[in-house]
């Protein structure tokens, strides 16, 4: 079948409508992709040519990197807990802020702010409340005659604090599930009412249901969020205390441009994207389970 001139012109100003946008794709999103994929599998320190070493740097990752051990408890504590616990904050607080209480706008700016601040001004308000010599919290505690709580200085409660301000900055989420929550057709809890039931019969048995597909979006971006979260932790602790808050993405810093091991911090982030695909990939086919959509029969 012959294409039309006039077709063949539409494709092309079609083509070069989209250029610019083909053109940063293969710059810099396709070509750093095949790039960091090859360097995986050399040794480069991004002063000589990289050297062809195969496997190794995978070798080497699972069988004679101690750290890489204790890193993977950190990443999986970390996202485990906090992937979960933050989808839960966020929908408790967004059904709260569908409610009709008083300065409904006003809480709702509020608890959305944290995501519109930059993860600098995060971390340093943060640091102002936790630490352990001034920080605000402490020092009511010390005028209360409490002992202080060592938050960010303490092996045991370095990666709960971190999970605790995750947990506060949910502002996009709270948002998402907003629009879900005032998209809940109104006939459903006046059929429940009708039927006797309480309202916290309706927030289990319908509230929820009908937010589980944006339930498992937020739980997905949560996940993928905490398998890759680096500024805060980097700006709060550093890795510290004595590695526990040690999360993947600040390894596989360190050994990019700490230690100038850019092969193996190559292979690093091709695992870090296959762990991602695989927790996506049991989220989703979990999800039949439990997530309800309203066209299916």
């Amino acid at each position: 079948m012959r294409v039309s001139k006039l077709a063949q012109r539409d494709q092309l100003m079609g083509l070069l409508f989209v250029s610019p946008w083909l053109i940063g794709f293969f710059l810099w999103t396709a070509l750093p992709l095949a790039s960091s994929l090859y360097y995986s599998f050399t040794r480069y320190d991004l002063l000589r040519p990289p050297v062809w070493i195969g496997l190794d740097n995978y070798i080497e990752l699972f069988t004679d990197d101690s750290m890489f051990v204790t890193v993977a408890f950190n990443t999986l504590y970390y996202v485990l807990l906090s992937a979960p616990l933050g989808v839960v904050s966020a929908f408790l607080m967004a059904a709260l802020l569908n409610t009709r209480i008083a300065m409904r706008p006003v809480f709702r700016a509020i608890f959305f702010f944290p995501a519109i601040v930059p993860a600098v001004v995060v971390a340093v308000v943060w640091q102002f409340l936790l630490n352990i010599q001034f920080g605000a919290i402490n020092s009511v505690l010390q005028g209360l005659g409490l002992p202080v709580i060592p938050f960010l200085t303490s092996t045991a409660l370095a990666k709960p604090s971190l999970i605790m301000i995750y947990m506060w900055a949910q502002g996009n989420a709270i948002v998402i599930f907003l629009a879900t929550l005032q998209d809940v057709p109104r006939q459903l809890y006046e059929a429940a009412v009708v039927d006797g039931a309480n309202w916290l019969q309706k927030f289990l048995h319908i509230t929820i249901p009908m937010c589980t597909p944006v339930i498992l979006f937020n739980l997905i971006m949560g996940f993928i969020y905490g398998f890759q979260n680096f500024t805060l932790p980097w700006l709060l602790t550093g890795g510290g205390p004595s590695s526990s808050t040690e999360l993947y993405a600040l390894y596989l810093y360190r050994n990019a441009f700490s230690y100038l091991r850019m092969g193996y911090a190559s292979a690093m982030a091709w695992i870090l994207f296959i762990v991602i695909v695989i927790f996506t990939f049991i989220l989703f086919r979990t999800s039949a389970r439990w997530v309800y959509y309203g066209g299916e029969r």
